[in-house]
Formats: structure tokens, sequence, C-alpha cells
């Protein structure tokens, strides 16, 4: 439900920007008064912004401030500004691991069809066996890996700036060097040095989150094309193109229904 509090899914690509949308009210606003004579005050165009739905009025804690903030929250979920907080954590974890997740199971998919690599489909990957470690071990591994990297997270989210201390990761605290929190950097992981006045880096935050929920829909999709037809994304995209005006999503939800 994170997804929805700062806009819902569709809010982060499919309306327009606050400044665009502001202009293009005021523009008409102006045009208004041009051709009736009056004077409009067009100060009431910039204040107006992009919502879920235009010309809804958003929740008052949903104010615009943060990033990919649509105004959409029905179940009120954000009321409380500490759950709010954690819910725009969350999501930001959600989308990364989205746009992770995306990008591992086509890349695969694609070196699978092609035939360049002997890899399982995605959906049976987690079923292979490995010759240098059993199962048990990997799921130990990761276990012990994830549980270090989200405490970590979950402490600098409880006390911001605690976990980049000296001495709190090995002496590699630099190389992380956090810039708040859910935003780490360093060389590690901010390489390009993008966004480094994380304070006015809004516009880096949109686009991260615009596509973590892109992201966050398309695992959605994988998982219900994995369900329905059995294949992976690659396969279905061919045999779409193959025959576009039969091989649809819809004759295939029926044909599997049937």
């Amino acid at each position: 439900m994170s997804v929805f509090l700062r806009g819902g899914i569709a809010g982060g690509f499919l309306l327009r920007s606050r400044h665009s949308s502001a202009v293009i009210t005021k523009r008409r606003i102006s045009s208004v008064g041009a051709v009736t004579g009056r004077n409009v005050n067009p100060t009431a165009a910039i204040e107006q912004r992009a919502t879920w739905l235009p010309g809804l009025e958003p929740p008052p804690y949903l104010d615009g401030k943060l990033a990919g903030d649509y105004g959409f929250d029905p179940l009120g979920l954000g009321e409380d500004p500490k759950s709010l907080k954690w819910y725009v954590q969350a999501e930001l974890v959600h989308s990364r691991f989205a746009m992770l997740g995306v990008a591992g199971i086509l890349f695969t998919d694609l070196l699978r069809t092609t035939g360049i690599s002997n890899l399982p489909v995605w959906y049976e990957a987690g079923a292979t066996k490995f010759d240098f470690a059993s199962t048990k071990t990997l799921i130990v591994v990761q276990f012990l890996l994830m549980g270090f990297a989200e405490t970590k997270r979950y402490m600098d989210f409880v006390s911001p700036g605690s976990q980049a201390a000296e001495g709190s990761f090995f002496g590699l605290e630099e190389a992380f060097e956090g810039l708040e929190p859910g935003y780490p950097g360093g060389p590690l992981l901010n390489p390009l040095g993008l966004a480094k006045d994380i304070k006015n880096s809004h516009d880096w935050k949109l686009k991260e989150i615009k596509n973590g929920r892109l992201a966050m829909m398309a695992m959605l999709g994988f998982f219900v094309q994995a369900s329905v037809t059995h294949t992976g994304p690659i396969d279905n995209l061919v045999e779409h193109l193959s025959n576009p005006w039969h091989k649809t999503i819809i004759q295939t939800f029926f044909t599997s229904a049937s």
C-alpha cells in the first residue's frame, strides 16, 4: 500500500509535473482575462498542483513536498506522520528491488530465448541446484547478508546519520557516504556523483520513484503472465509480435480460462 501514499502507480507517469501544469493553467487564465477583459489573478494557477484525479483536493498531509506525491491515499494510511515516513521508505526500497528484478528477468530471459546461455526461466530459477553450494547454504547466506543490510537501513531510518559514524561499518563509512535516509551515496552507491546535493534533487527523486512504480507494475505483470502462460516475458512478446491481432492478453485469458 505504500505505493498509493505518494500518488498511486499511475500518477507518476500519467500526469504532468507540477511546473508544467501550473504554466498551462496560468496561460489559460491569462487567455480568459484577455477575452473577457477582466483582471484574472494568475497566482491561483501556481498554487494548483497535479493530482491523481484532476480537480480533487488532496489530503492536507500530502502537500506535494514528497517526490511523486499526487495526493492519492483513499484509506488514509498516511495520516500519522511517523507511518508516512516509513511508507515512503518502504515504497522506495520496493521500487528499487522491482527495477533490479525487471532488468534481471528481461536480461536472463533474453539470453535464454536466444540460446546464448542455458538458463532456466525466471520463475524456476529458485529451484535450480548449484554445484558450488547447497540450497540450504545459499538460504542461510542470503538471510545473513540481507538481514545485515536491512538492519543497518532500519537503524539509519530510526537514527539518521548513525550508520555514517566512524567505526560503524568496518572503516568503510566514507565509501557509502549517506545523503539522507533511503539515499546512500559515496563512490560505491553513487559512482557518477548524481544528486550530491540531496536537498535540491527533487527531479532525480521523482524520476526514480516514477520508474520504480512502473517496475512494480511490470513485476505484477510478470507474475500474472507466468501463472497464465507458463513462459517468460520474451517468449510472450515474440508470440504476440508473430500474430499481434490474435495473440493478445484478451485471447490469452479466455484461452486459459476455457
